[in-house]
């Protein structure tokens, strides 16, 4: 039974049918008999036929849709998550406030998004928490784009321009002012960032003559390239080290009553894991085309190819103390961040190590 989830713009991409009814075999005589432990002509039981496992729907969130998040899409289009008994209904929130507003309202059962958003709903005060069970991306995933390519690029070459950014808070905008910081540059004196255009449409305001740079995600870094109106210059992926960018989160409550749901939505993508590990950027282009019928395969390969060779996807899922207090260093130089949130409440490796064994 395949799944072919190719749009995110849905609010409800995948449902199943499941066929119930018995096999039939045929008696030695030619006629027809139930495969329920009868016997045929010889005297020989034909056993009975397994029933197939009923499926239990899942419906998860993610903030974007995108290649950046190749592992989790070779899980769907495998179907680890039907071998774990899991009906997944894939459901694009375009934001991480959104993701966790259709988490906590309970419209989703897990929400994926970085994970700054349950640090604030936590701080916020909030009694059913959202708990992070498993870290997919250990990079950012955007990229610095210039007018002109810059083989011999440095960050302070940003200085006096003007830089297309992302929204105020979040991790793309977060992650670049920590590059800037770390490279001796200030955010508010050094250059200007335009904050003010919605995700997503930077490319295009860019492709129009606004801005020097643009911080991009795939596929607008690639489009941008092919289009001849930009050049990939640097790697935020790279420059900013391994930062817990997405993970998997659901209330503390659901957790608690779903744990097999929560042990088997993780062994599926730790499975899809390990299929990235152990394939090509072209096969795993491949076998996530069916996730995006708008780009062809070859630019899929190309930005599976650079999210390949930065390193971006974990071996396994578990999310590590150092990571944690790494992403709360990056939120508190951004001024994002009154207090620190304990690292016990908020993450739970339970699931993970298990399927990593």
């Amino acid at each position: 039974m395949k799944k072919r989830l190719i749009a995110c713009t849905l609010s409800a991409i995948l449902a199943l049918t499941l066929l119930a009814g018995c096999s039939y075999g045929k008696d030695n005589d030619g006629s027809s008999a139930s495969a329920s432990g009868s016997e045929n002509a010889g005297g020989t039981t034909v056993p009975d036929t397994e029933e197939e496992k009923e499926l239990i729907k899942v419906t998860l969130n993610e903030v974007a849709h995108s290649i950046f998040y190749a592992p989790m899409y070779v899980a769907i289009e495998e179907d680890y998550f039907t071998d774990e008994g899991i009906e997944l209904d894939l459901v694009c929130g375009f934001g991480a406030d959104k993701t966790m507003t259709a988490v906590i309202s309970g419209e989703a059962d897990i929400g994926f998004m970085g994970s700054e958003a349950s640090i604030y709903t936590y701080n916020e005060g909030a009694t059913d928490y959202v708990v992070n069970f498993a870290q997919l991306t250990q990079r950012a995933g955007n990229f610095l784009v210039a007018r002109e390519e810059m083989p011999d690029f440095t960050w302070e070459d940003l200085k006096g321009g003007l830089v297309l950014g992302g929204r105020k808070g979040g991790m793309p905008e977060m992650v670049f002012e920590y590059i800037l910081k770390e490279n001796g540059i200030d955010p508010e004196t050094d250059l200007e960032i335009n904050q003010s255009i919605d995700f997503g449409s930077t490319a295009a305001a860019f492709a129009e003559g606004q801005g020097d740079f643009t911080v991009e995600f795939e596929p607008g870094a690639t489009s941008l390239e092919s289009e001849g109106k930009g050049y990939v210059v640097a790697s935020l992926g790279e420059d900013s080290g391994y930062v817990p960018y997405t993970a998997f989160s659901a209330k503390k409550s659901y957790i608690d009553e779903n744990p097999d749901i929560i042990q088997g939505f993780t062994n599926a993508l730790q499975k899809g894991m390990d299929y990235v590990q152990t394939h090509t950027p072209e096969e795993i282009a491949q076998i996530i085309e069916p996730q995006f019928p708008e780009t062809d395969l070859d630019t899929i390969t190309t930005i599976v190819t650079r999210y390949y060779d930065q390193d971006t996807w974990k071996s396994n899922l578990i999310f590590e103390q150092s990571s944690f207090d790494l992403l709360q260093d990056i939120l508190e130089s951004a001024g994002e961040l009154d207090k620190r949130a304990p690292y016990a409440d908020l993450v739970t490796t339970t699931f993970a190590a298990k399927a990593a064994q």
